[in-house]
């Protein structure tokens, strides 16, 4: 099975070029990105990963999860990879209303603060957000970071397989891909991100943190 439809169409980031869909770039980077967590063990597991090969990453964390597991959050900053906000409770902003999304997003920012300088990256959970909220959001110094690879890891319909295919198939220099450090993802992170790593590296290219 063919996943065309998971790289991100050219028309969708003209439409909202005031988001970060990508960042090209000629020093052959790529910028792994891993959404909700931290999750115990899983999250581990990932550091273990991008620490063997050398890559850095970004973690888009959940506030709440952050709460329940301050242990790995800090780890994660310990390694020395880039934070993101994710909002407190993997929130759909196209489901809920501006002021409520705002003020959840600030829950997991003030969380996120109880550990490490605030992080000026957002990324949307589902990738679901009004412009009334993006627009709030970038006034409060947040860059709204989408993606060009979405790797569909969280998918059950979606075999290990064509997983990796479509990670390796659409990658590039500037690419920001997604994955997700969460139980519903990781029968297919397990397979599919060593290989990526494996792939990025043996071809010369750079896991770099999105800053």
């Amino acid at each position: 099975m063919k996943l065309n439809w998971v790289k991100t169409h050219w028309l969708i980031k003209r439409l909202f070029s005031n988001y970060i869909w990508e960042l090209p770039n000629g020093e052959n980077k790529v910028y792994l990105t891993f959404d909700d967590g931290p999750t115990p063990e899983l999250t581990e597991w990932v550091l273990a990963q991008l620490k063997a090969y050398d890559m850095k990453a970004s973690f888009f964390c959940i506030g709440d999860n952050i709460r329940k597991y301050p242990e790995i959050f800090q780890k994660t900053i310990a390694e020395g990879h880039a934070i993101g906000n994710h909002t407190f409770n993997h929130l759909n902003g196209w489901k809920t209303g501006t002021e409520e999304y705002v003020e959840n997003a600030m829950r997991g920012k003030a969380i996120i603060e109880e550990h490490i300088v605030a992080a000026p990256l957002f990324r949307p959970p589902y990738g679901k957000i009004k412009n009334s909220q993006a627009k709030i959001l970038k006034q409060l110094g947040y860059s709204i970071i989408m993606w060009d690879v979405i790797s569909v890891d969280y998918d059950a319909m979606v075999s290990k397989e064509d997983c990796l295919d479509n990670v390796l198939r659409n990658i590039k220099p500037g690419s920001i891909v997604v994955f997700h450090d969460s139980v519903k993802a990781f029968k297919n992170l397990e397979y599919v991100l060593p290989k990526t790593l494996a792939y990025l590296k043996e071809r010369g290219y750079r896991g770099d943190r999105i800053d």
